[in-house]
């Protein structure tokens, strides 16, 4: 039975506060994190996501790369930790490239949210840590295993008991064990603020599960962006751009196909990976990809599994859009970042007007080690 109308303003006042509870989310992280980079840059992201891994709102503070790679490390986390298993209490931790948001420095913590006992919800977040050993922040590494500790899917905290192995393991492997283990606990804290505010709301509208609250939300954005899509021609439109590299030039070539199920963004002919630490795995490669194409396509438009559902994304393996393990990745922010642009050049030639022109892409970071 569809709902009523009172229901149907419920559900949208709902959807506001799931906005406003991962705003306070990411400022909670925002204000107790320790690196700099952070609390200076908002380097960080923060969503709150149902049962079935799908992100049903996102912080308006935080970074596309981070946001858009989170979206679909929950899912990970998921398939490692059965919702099953989960208990109130428990938190999990990765900084897995392919599993989170491209490169070691980004710690992702996701945490369980139970009301009356029941899990509802989960909370994830990630953030920039300004070192994690190895060699350093920099593209000079030769594979991932150069560039700092590898953290797998583990249990951070389980059942309000921190796994202090673990947080030995992360301390002495860092030249800032007091700045990461803080940015560490700083993930997990504002994760439990979320659940808060979480079970607030949903007893404030008395209301058992987010199934509800999650579909209405995903099926309307997801129409949502279907409405903006079909309103653009169909068909394929191409682009490419050619940049530094490390040691040698690096094109970037897509093919933008638009049809009645969304847009799809091809990089077929993009060059291969790089034995430097430029290479970006295709989580990221999506992440600013489907940024660009937000910004054009559905920038009015909610940012949740349901908006990005019809953006899709592929790079051939092999290639530095698509760099697998153990490809070195520290550095993959000043290749993936040129992406909405390369996206943008694809757009310019069916919407120039509604399309920037192309700029510096990559945010321009110096560095001091």
């Amino acid at each position: 039975m569809s709902p009523s109308q009172t229901s149907l303003i419920d559900l949208q006042i709902m959807w506001h506060r799931l906005i406003a509870v991962v705003e306070e989310q990411a400022q909670v992280l925002l204000r107790t994190a320790f690196s700099p980079i952070v609390r200076e840059c908002g380097d960080l992201s923060a969503g709150v996501f149902d049962l079935r891994g799908r992100m049903l709102a996102q912080a308006v503070t935080g970074t596309p790369g981070h946001v858009n790679s989170m979206a679909e490390s929950v899912k990970h986390f998921i398939a490692h930790f059965p919702i099953a298993t989960m208990k109130p209490g428990d938190a999990y931790i990765t900084n897995d490239p392919w599993m989170g948001t491209g490169h070691l420095n980004d710690f992702v913590v996701t945490t369980p949210c139970f009301k009356d006992g029941q899990p509802v919800a989960l909370f994830s977040c990630t953030s920039h840590l300004m070192d994690i050993g190895g060699i350093g922040f920099g593209p000079d590494g030769t594979d991932v295993f150069m560039e700092g500790l590898y953290i797998p899917m583990l249990k951070l905290i389980d059942q309000g008991v921190v796994n202090e192995t673990l947080m030995a393991m992360i301390r002495a492997n860092t030249r800032l064990p007091v700045d990461t283990e803080g940015d560490t606990y700083s993930l997990a804290a504002c994760n439990d603020v979320g659940c808060q505010r979480l079970v607030e709301m949903m007893t404030e509208f008395g209301i058992a599960s987010l199934d509800e609250l999650g579909d209405y939300i995903c099926d309307r954005s997801r129409e949502a962006v279907l409405a903006e899509i079909a309103k653009l021609p169909k068909g394929t439109w191409r682009n490419e751009m050619v940049v530094d590299g490390y040691d040698a030039p690096v094109t970037l070539k897509a093919a933008l196909t638009i049809s009645d199920d969304g847009i799809h963004v091809d990089f077929d002919g993009t060059s291969p990976a790089s034995k430097f630490g430029i290479n970006v795995p295709l989580s990221y490669t999506t992440a600013y990809t489907v940024f660009g194409l937000g910004c054009v396509v559905a920038s009015a438009i909610p940012n949740n599994a349901g908006s990005l559902s019809p953006l899709t994304v592929s790079a051939p393996s092999g290639a530095i859009l698509n760099a697998p393990k153990p490809a070195p990745v520290a550095s993959r922010h000043v290749i993936g970042q040129m992406l909405p642009d390369v996206v943008f050049g694809c757009l310019r030639q069916i919407i120039p007007e509604r399309v920037p022109a192309e700029g510096t892409s990559c945010l321009w970071n110096l560095n001091v080690r």
